[in-house]
């Protein structure tokens, strides 16, 4: 029984640094990323690596891992527990989010963030519908209000899109970054359901320390998928001279990629992590939930524009979350009455 209890507390602990880190990136990435742009940035290829080049770092926490391991089990422990069959499966799924970060980038080049932000709330009901189909994730009312909800603020913004263009895009590419940050929102919403699916197909016990080594590969596929993208775009040769041109001077440059790749890194790792200590649909909510901290940190800093649309919008990606969430809240207390008078 102590050992169960301290399993219990170990995960609870785990849930919540995943949170804070999924917290932390869904928040600064996509606001780093944006000054990118608004500084002189202009390669989306660049971004898109960006958001999983921090991979590296997740070789710390694998070392710390294996460290402890070895003290438990011996000389013949291996520093990586992943199998072939997992390895596959996160070059598949790293292959997907890299396209995944080519649409977001795209998207938040011709976005303001406030717009863009307000799109990727959709990601909770694609999230909703492809966990759904591939884990069977049961279907409430509350889940059909927040999809129906999210869509329908997705759609004031289409409308208004044009309205809201920065000054230097067009029309044309304000409605193409629209759908393309649409296709991120609709392709993370699968990813996220794909690797809950890789989890209870593993054959394998799912440890954290594993997690760690799947986020690690994911990252390095979706990141060799990126820098194949920037080879073939010529992105490498623009770097140096995007830093000498940078509006906040060169060196800031160096450190905006750097905290770019940092941010995300914290994204990905919280999300995966969440998804382990829970289940992706929770990954989805708080991705939604946090919507209004990434809106009045973008009009803080950024000076966007929010009109009317975008506050009806909010409203209802907001109405949608908590519809959604309090749904989740009332399932599980059910599942727990019902646990408990089987246990009587």
């Amino acid at each position: 029984m102590e050992d169960e209890k301290m399993s219990k507390v170990l995960k609870k602990s785990l849930l919540i640094l995943n949170c804070s880190l999924l917290a932390v990136g869904n928040v600064g990435g996509p606001l780093i990323m944006r000054l990118y742009f608004l500084k002189g940035g202009k390669e989306v290829w660049i971004s898109s690596c960006l958001e999983t080049a921090g991979w590296p770092f997740n070789i710390f926490p694998i070392l710390v891992s294996y460290w402890y391991r070895r003290r438990k089990e011996g000389p013949g422990t291996k520093l990586f527990s992943i199998t072939p069959r997992l390895f596959t499966a996160c070059a598949v799924v790293g292959i997907l989010t890299g396209l995944d970060d080519f649409f977001y980038a795209y998207g938040t080049a011709r976005l303001p963030i406030s717009t863009s932000a307000l799109i990727i709330s959709t990601q909770l009901g694609f999230t909703a519908g492809f966990a759904f189909l591939l884990v069977k994730q049961k279907f409430t009312s509350f889940t059909i209000n927040a999809v129906f909800l999210l869509t329908i603020g997705a759609v004031i913004l289409a409308l208004h899109t044009s309205s809201d263009r920065p000054a230097n895009e067009s029309n044309k590419q304000c409605v193409l970054g629209f759908i393309m940050t649409l296709a991120a929102s609709a392709l993370y919403g699968f990813v996220l359901p794909a690797i809950e699916l890789t989890y209870k197909k593993a054959k394998k016990a799912i440890t954290y320390s594993l997690v760690i080594e799947m986020q690690m590969f994911i990252s390095f596929f979706a990141t060799a998928f990126c820098t194949l993208g920037m080879i073939l775009h010529k992105d490498f040769e623009a770097i140096p001279r995007e830093a000498r041109k940078f509006e906040l001077g060169q060196t800031e440059y160096y450190v905006v990629l750097v905290c770019s790749a940092i941010f995300w890194q914290f994204f990905f790792l919280g999300a995966v992590g969440v998804i382990f200590c829970a289940s992706s649909l929770l990954s989805g909510i708080i991705i939604a939930a946090l919507l209004p901290v990434t809106e009045t940190l973008a009009v803080l800093f950024y000076h966007e524009k929010f009109h009317v649309e975008k506050v009806i919008s909010l409203i209802l990606s907001l109405w949608g979350s908590v519809s959604y969430f309090y749904g989740e809240l009332q399932q599980n207390k059910k599942k727990t009455q019902t646990s408990e008078v089987e246990m009587l």
